[in-house]
Parts: structure tokens; C-alpha cells; sequence
């Protein structure tokens, strides 16, 4: 079955995907606990909250399925900018859009509304890449999209903890 409950019931598009390992928690520093010193945004952070999006045809997370890295993760915190690339599991990924939809909004959820997020496709890893980043981009699309009680419901499934 596609997805969580009620996406559909067509075969899944990659059915034997390579599962990743996950990377370690990352140690909290000294720093980070002063409270005296201002507490900036950088990659990891930005990582931290999206490693562990669950994708929407497997029951796994998106940095099991080497669909988030690290490495893709852009902050400037100076500049409340946040870049997110993302590379689906295989070239014709239909949950692509899902996926990137799934990213931004939990970015959007969790970090101060000074940021500006941008998440879109690895370059050339995707059939569909320009059109997926085009309605990411789309600030309308996004909130049309987040108004659909369907598409919200799948978003939050995908964003939920599992148990």
C-alpha cells in the first residue's frame, strides 16, 4: 500500500529501497547550553528536525532512505535562510512532491518565522525536478495545499512519531 491510510493501494515504486544507517544523536556543547550567548541555527539543527520525517510508502525515515543528508543542509542564520535538498529514492518518485511538502512544513513549524525556507530536489536525481521545485516555491500552492484536510492529514502522518 502507498503511503500511510487512505493515500491508496497501488504497488509501491520502489519496493526493495537501501536502508541507510542513521547518524548518531549530536553531543550538546557548552556553548549551546550558556544561556548568556546567543543560540544560532546551523546545519545539523536543520538536519536534526528532518532525519527523522517518515517517508510515505515505507516505514522508514527519510534519513534511512538517504533521502535527507546532512551535506544538503544549508543555513545562514545570519541571513534566516534555510536550503533544503532533498533526493527521492528513485528518478520517477510520484512522492516527491509529498516528501518536499512534508520537509518544508516541518521547518516552517519549528523554526522562527524570520526564516526563509527553500527546499527543492537534488539537482538531477528526479524526472519531474524543475515542476516538484516550481510548487515549492509557490508560497500560494503550499498554503492551497496545506487547506486540503486530505493532503494535511497525510503531511502530519509523515511528520508524526512512530511508535
Amino acid at each position: 500500500m502507498v503511503g500511510g491510510p487512505g493515500v491508496g493501494s497501488s504497488p509501491l515504486e520502489n519496493a526493495n529501497p537501501l536502508i541507510y544507517r542513521r547518524s548518531g544523536e549530536r553531543p550538546v556543547t557548552a556553548r549551546e547550553e550558556d544561556d548568556e550567548l546567543p543560540d544560532t541555527i546551523d546545519d545539523r539543527e536543520i538536519f536534526d528536525l528532518i532525519r527523522s520525517i517518515n517517508d510515505p510508502e515505507h516505514p522508514l525515515t527519510l534519513e534511512e532512505l538517504n533521502v535527507v543528508e546532512q551535506v544538503r543542509v544549508k543555513v545562514n542564520d545570519a541571513e534566516s535562510t534555510v536550503a533544503v535538498e532533498f533526493t527521492p529514492t528513485i528518478p520517477h518518485c510520484s512522492m516527491a512532491t509529498l516528501i518536499g511538502l512534508s520537509i518544508k512544513v516541518k521547518l516552517i513549524r519549528s523554526l522562527p518565522e524570520r526564516f526563509k525556507v527553500d527546499v527543492h530536489i537534488t539537482p538531477g536525481t528526479h524526472a519531474s525536478e524543475h515542476a516538484v521545485n516550481k510548487q515549492l516555491a509557490d508560497k500560494e500552492r503550499v498554503a492551497a495545499a496545506l487547506e486540503n484536510t486530505h493532503l494535511l492529514e497525510v503531511v502530519n502522518q509523515c511528520l508524526s512519531a512512530r511508535s
